[in-house]
C-alpha cells in the first residue's frame, strides 16, 4: 500500500472569508471567497452537513470508508486496538481572509457530557506567514463575565478583554480546548487538531453567524459559557507558542496534545504509521522499503498508510509538515 496524493477539499459557505492563499499554494484557481479551509485527509464531517468535509481518494472512495475496510493497513494494529478506526487527527490548510470571530472549542470531557462526542478540539497552528491572534482572556476576567459576553455576541467587549500575540512564519501555537481565540486576518497556516468540528462563539453579531443555541452547538447559553476558560496570565499565553521557524522535529514540546506535529526535511526519517503530509517547501521524495519512491512537491498534500512502513525524506530544500495521531500506548 502506497502513499496517496490528495486533491483540495474545501467545504463551501464557511462563516469567514478566505481561500486565495490556498489557491496560490496549490497553484490552482480560487474556489470561492467563503472557502478558507482545505480539509486534508479528513474523516470528519462539517457539523450539521452530512458528507461535507470528507476526503475523497483518487479512486473515488472516501478515505473514511477505505480506513474502515482496511483499518490495520491504514492505522496499524496497535492504533486500532487503542483508538479503533478513528484516525485521531484532522489537518487543514487555513487561509484567514479576515479575522476570525472569537470562539472556543470544547474539551473532550465537555463534549462527552453535553455533545455525545468522543472528541473535543485541541488544535495547533503552524504558521506559513507572519500573523497575529487574540488568545486567552486577560487575568482579571472572571467566570461570571463570560455568560453576558457570550449572550451579547459583540466584538469590542470581547476583544478588549483578550491577550494579543504576534507570530512569525514558522511559529507554532497550541490552543487548548476552552481557551477563547481569534486568528488574525491575513494568516495562512497548517492547522492540526482533533477530528471534530465543534465551536462555541463569543462573538457573532458582526459575522454571518446565529446567536443563541444555533451558534453554540444547540446548547443553551449558560451551558455553552461553562465550556469557556476565564482569565489566564501572560506567562501561560506565551507558553502556547511551542516552536519557531528554526525548530525541526517535534513542534509540540511541552504541551499535552492529543496528536503529533513535526517539521521534517530531506534526510529525516518517518516511522511507520498513519501520517498526513503537507509539503511546504522544495521538492523531493519519500523513500520506503526497497527504495520505493513517492514524489513530494511544494503545494501538495498526501496521506501515508501504516502499511507503507518506515521511510526517509530525500530532497534539497524539502520541508514537510507531518501531522499524526498520538502514539498508541501498546
Amino acid at each position: 500500500m502506497r502513499p496517496v496524493p490528495l486533491a483540495r477539499n474545501q467545504p463551501p459557505g464557511r462563516f469567514y472569508r478566505g481561500g486565495e492563499q490556498i489557491a496560490r499554494f496549490r497553484g490552482q484557481p480560487m474556489q470561492d471567497r467563503f472557502s478558507p479551509e482545505d480539509w486534508v485527509a479528513s474523516v470528519t464531517e462539517v457539523t450539521g452537513e452530512a458528507g461535507v468535509g470528507l476526503t475523497a481518494l483518487p479512486d473515488g472512495r472516501l478515505l473514511r470508508d477505505a480506513v474502515d475496510e482496511e483499518p490495520e493497513a491504514w492505522l496499524g494494529a496497535a492504533h486500532v486496538a487503542e483508538f479503533g478506526t478513528s484516525t485521531e487527527v484532522l489537518t487543514k490548510l487555513l487561509d484567514a481572509g479576515e479575522r476570525l470571530p472569537v470562539h472556543i472549542h470544547p474539551s473532550r470531557e465537555f463534549a462527552a457530557q453535553h455533545l455525545r462526542s468522543s472528541h473535543g478540539k485541541a488544535e495547533a497552528w503552524i504558521y506559513l506567514t507572519d500573523g497575529d491572534a487574540h488568545i486567552g482572556f486577560l487575568p482579571d476576567v472572571t467566570e461570571e463575565e463570560i455568560l453576558p459576553l457570550l449572550a451579547a455576541g459583540e466584538s469590542a467587549p470581547v476583544l478588549e478583554r483578550m491577550h494579543r500575540i504576534d507570530v512569525r512564519a514558522g511559529d507554532v501555537v497550541f490552543c487548548p480546548p476552552g481557551i477563547p481565540h481569534a486568528i488574525g486576518g491575513g494568516a495562512f497556516m497548517v492547522e492540526v487538531q482533533e477530528p471534530a468540528d465543534l465551536s462555541i462563539f463569543l462573538e457573532w453579531k458582526d459575522f454571518p453567524l446565529p446567536g443563541g443555541a444555533a451558534g453554540h452547538l444547540g446548547l443553551d447559553e449558560a451551558t455553552a459559557a461553562s465550556a469557556v476558560i476565564a482569565g489566564v496570565g501572560r506567562t501561560e499565553v506565551d507558553s502556547f507558542v511551542t516552536a519557531t521557524g528554526q525548530d525541526c522535529g517535534d513542534l509540540l514540546k511541552g504541551v499535552e496534545a492529543p496528536f503529533r506535529a513535526h517539521r521534517l526535511h530531506g534526510g529525516d526519517e518517518l516511522d511507520a504509521g498513519f501520517a498526513v503530509l503537507v509539503t511546504v517547501g522544495g521538492s523531493g521524495e519519500l523513500l520506503g522499503r526497497d527504495d520505493e519512491s513517492f514524489a513530494l512537491e511544494q503545494g501538495t498534500t498526501s496521506v501515508v498508510p501504516f502499511a507503507w512502513g518506515p521511510s526517509r525524506l530525500e530532497g534539497e530544500g524539502l520541508e514537510v509538515i507531518v501531522a499524526r495521531p498520538p502514539k498508541a500506548s501498546s
